[in-house]
C-alpha cells in the first residue's frame, strides 16, 4: 500500500511539472511575442487564451496517451509472464533464483525460496514483474488521471503571464507586469522542481528561469524583426 501511495504520488507531481513546465513557458513566449507586434490588449487576451486552450487539450491528450501506453505495456507484459511460467515453468525458477543470487542469496537459500514463490503462480508472475522487468502495476485510471493534471497545471501555468493583460489598459502595461510576475513564477516553481528532482537548487532554479525568460526574448526579438 506505501509502494503505491508512492508511486501515484510521484506520477502526480511528474505530472504537474510537465504541465506547468509547458504553460508558463510557451504562453509567455507568445504574448511576448505578439506585445512586440500588437497596439492592444484584446488580440494578446483572445491568441493567449486560445493557446492555452489548445495547449490544454494537446497535452492532456498527450498525457493520456502515455498513461494508456503504460497500462497496455504492462498487461501485455503480465500476459507474457503467466503464459511462460505455464510453459517454461523450471526456466522461470532459474530467472527466480539468480535474482535471488544477484542480490547476495546464497545459492541453497536461493532453491528454496524460489521454490517457495514459484508455489503461488499469481506471486510468482508478481515477482517476475517487479524484479524480472522492473515494472509496478499501473493505477488503471492512470491516463485520465495523467491527462487531467497535465491540463490543469498547463491551464494554472498558461494564465500566469496571460493575467496582467486582463487587467492593465494597454500593451505596455500588460507586457511588463507579465514579465515580473512570470519571472516571479519560473524562479519559485524552478525551485520545487529541483527539491523535488534532487536537483542542485541555485542551478534548477535558474535554469527553468532562464528558459522561459529565453524563449520569451526571442519571441519578442522575433515579433520586432519582422513587424
Amino acid at each position: 500500500m506505501h509502494q503505491e501511495t508512492h508511486i501515484n504520488s510521484s506520477n502526480f507531481v511528474r505530472d504537474v511539472i510537465i504541465g506547468m513546465s509547458d504553460g508558463l513557458t510557451v504562453p509567455f513566449a507568445l504574448t511576448a511575442g505578439l506585445s512586440g507586434v500588437l497596439d492592444t490588449n484584446h488580440l494578446i487576451i483572445v491568441s493567449g487564451l486560445s493557446e492555452i486552450a489548445a495547449g490544454c487539450i494537446s497535452m492532456g491528450l498527450g498525457g493520456f496517451l502515455a498513461g494508456q501506453t503504460e497500462v497496455e505495456h504492462y498487461d501485455s507484459e503480465l500476459k507474457r509472464e503467466y503464459e511462460e511460467v505455464e510453459k517454461v515453468p523450471e526456466t522461470e525458477r532459474q530467472e527466480v533464483e539468480a535474482i535471488f543470487i544477484d542480490m547476495g542469496v546464497d545459492k541453497e537459500l536461493s532453491k528454496q525460496v524460489t521454490l517457495q514463490i514459484s508455489q503461488d503462480k499469481h506471486k510468482w508472475v508478481d515477482f517476475m514483474m517487479r524484479f524480472e522487468l522492473g515494472l509496478d502495476k499501473p493505477d488503471k485510471d492512470r491516463a485520465i488521471k495523467s491527462a487531467l493534471t497535465i491540463a490543469f497545471s498547463y491551464l494554472a501555468g498558461g494564465f500566469i503571464p496571460l493575467f496582467p493583460y486582463l487587467v492593465t489598459s494597454n500593451n505596455q502595461q500588460g507586457f511588463y507586469f507579465s514579465c515580473i510576475i512570470t519571472v516571479i513564477a519560473l524562479l519559485i516553481f524552478g525551485y520545487f522542481k529541483s527539491k523535488v528532482t534532487g536537483q542542485p537548487l541555485l542551478k534548477g532554479t535558474l535554469k527553468v528561469a532562464l528558459t522561459g525568460i529565453a524563449a520569451a526574448v526571442a519571441a519578442y526579438a522575433l515579433a520586432k524583426m519582422v513587424s
